[in-house]
């Protein structure tokens, strides 16, 4: 099972590449959705997250994300004692979720912060999604009626396109003059190739 991770910047289209991807019949693991999911349903990460944000933490049972995101937004140290429960957990539910995918040439394992958390190396080979800055930062503007400083303050706390770049093995750019289709079935054709020379091997 070949293991591929599709990492990006805010903004810069890795929801949509999957999409693509899932439409050629790959399954894709959202480790943000597992997270969120997994936030609110894993017993230990609910008592955790209890315990570093107080009761306001969950509203009618659902998790309060707008005030966590706001509060580790504004506290490094706190964004990474969640992140510390966080990832581990989405790294077993991943485990778990791979062994039901044996039959796919390849699967895909999208997390915003892959270099970040380590998450790149349990993978074969890991792809970056790019943007210039500024319309990454229009996006997510329009996408989440951020305002401008707001994005900002949390592009700061990511990495920089560079940083993402120098560690990627492959780059899709989505800046609105490239095609997306195109770039993404190439590598899709390449992962396929791969798989069945490991077949024969």
């Amino acid at each position: 099972m070949i293991r591929i991770g599709i990492t990006g910047g805010m903004g810069s289209g890795k929801t949509l590449v999957c999409r693509i991807f899932k439409s050629f019949g790959i399954p894709v693991y959202h480790s943000d959705e597992e997270a969120r999911r997994l936030m609110q349903e894993e017993p230990s990460l609910v008592t955790g997250i209890l315990s570093l944000f107080g009761d306001e933490a969950f509203t009618e049972g659902s998790l309060n994300r707008s005030m966590i995101a706001k509060r580790v937004f504004q506290d490094r140290k706190l964004l990474d004692q969640l992140n510390a429960m966080v990832h581990p957990a989405v790294r077993r539910e991943f485990v778990r979720w791979t062994e039901a995918q044996r039959s796919a040439p390849y699967l895909i394992k999208e997390a915003a912060i892959l270099f970040e958390s380590g998450a790149e190396k349990g993978l074969d080979h890991v792809i970056v999604v790019a943007a210039p800055e500024e319309l990454r930062i229009q996006r997510v503007i329009l996408r989440d009626q951020l305002s401008r400083d707001q994005v900002l303050y949390r592009l700061k706390n990511q990495w920089s396109e560079e940083e993402r770049i120098q560690l990627a093995d492959y780059i899709i750019f989505n800046d609105g003059k490239q095609m997306l289709i195109p770039q993404v079935l190439k590598l899709h054709e390449k992962f396929c190739n791969i798989y069945k020379k490991t077949l024969k091997g």
